[in-house]
Formats: structure tokens, C-alpha cells, sequence
């Protein structure tokens, strides 16, 4: 069973990725868990150490379901392919958008520190991709692959989500493996 600051964390999660960093207060999650906001304070000094924790949480499981996987993948497209379904699986298991893209989408507001580990999530997502591109292709050019295929999957997510239409992904991951 799930302790306290787990189920804060999930909590505060489902909140932030239906209506973001602001839409979140320690009061309404000691509510929703039936506990004194003290509690929440207990586990969470602050609201920016509880938005590093869903950030380092997220990124954690993120990468730990990419590299399952990825597991099998024997050649770039596999990989991308790989990458294609660990956000399609994001997206589908939740209902709702990658946490770090709408926190992204919203950095200019959000404490430093969480702000930091957003952009070092989609950082490791760039070098994971990059890393995962042929070693034929250039330096610029992985990265600009890279940087492409984020930026897509991040997108079709959000209109996916908006859309109430999982085939917008779908046709958005296709395109992001086409022309290996």
C-alpha cells in the first residue's frame, strides 16, 4: 500500500498534468487525501520541493518504461519506434499530457528548481534519442532529429489529449518513423 507521500505525489501529478503547476495547492491535497495541510508540509517544506519530486518521480519511471522497451531494438528505427510507444503508453495510461510538457509549457512561472528539472528531463530525452540515431548522420544532424521527434511527440500529445482522438498521435509517431 501506497504511504502518504506517495499518494501526494500522485495526487498532485493528476493535477499538474490536467491543469498545471498553479492549479495545485497543498490545501486542496490534504483535502483530497483527508489530511491536515501540516501533513502536507511534513512531507513537502514547499511547493517547489514537491515539484522536483513529481519531475525526478516522473523521469525516473519514464525512462525506466523506455528503457524496457527499448530493450529489444536492434536498429534506429526500433529504437524511435521504442520511444514512439513509451509516450503513447504515457499518454494512454494516464489520459492526460507528459508532465515535464506542461510544466515546459509553463517554465517562465515556475520556481527555478523545477524549472531546472524539466529542462534536464527533455535534456536526457535528447541525448537518449541522439544516442539512439544512426552513426551515419551527423552531429547537427542527430541533434536537429533529435530536437524534431521531441518536439512532435510533445505536440501530439497535447492535441491528442485536446482532441479526444488517439489516431492524431498515432499519425504524428508515424511520420516521427518514417524515411529510416
Amino acid at each position: 500500500m501506497a504511504g502518504t507521500r506517495e499518494l501526494l505525489m500522485d495526487e498532485a501529478e493528476r493535477g499538474v498534468r490536467s491543469g498545471g503547476y498553479n492549479a495545485v495547492s497543498f490545501r486542496d491535497l490534504a483535502d483530497a487525501l483527508g489530511i491536515k495541510s501540516a501533513s502536507v508540509h511534513y512531507h513537502f517544506r514547499k511547493k517547489e520541493d514537491l515539484g522536483v519530486a513529481l519531475v525526478d518521480r516522473y523521469s525516473k519511471r519514464f525512462f525506466e518504461a523506455l528503457d524496457a522497451q527499448a530493450e529489444i531494438a536492434r536498429t534506429p528505427e526500433d529504437r524511435i519506434r521504442a520511444y514512439c510507444r513509451t509516450y503513447r503508453d504515457a499518454l494512454t495510461s494516464s489520459d492526460a499530457i507528459c508532465l515535464c510538457g506542461m510544466l515546459g509549457a509553463e517554465t517562465s512561472g515556475l520556481p527555478e528548481a523545477v524549472s531546472s528539472a524539466v529542462r534536464e528531463f527533455f535534456e536526457e530525452n535528447l541525448a537518449w534519442l541522439r544516442g539512439s540515431l544512426s552513426a551515419h548522420m551527423t552531429d547537427h544532424d542527430a541533434h536537429a532529429r533529435s530536437a524534431h521527434i521531441l518536439a512532435t511527440l510533445q505536440g501530439a500529445m497535447m492535441l491528442s489529449h485536446n482532441m479526444d482522438d488517439l489516431s492524431v498521435f498515432d499519425a504524428a509517431a508515424a511520420g516521427v518513423t518514417s524515411g529510416f
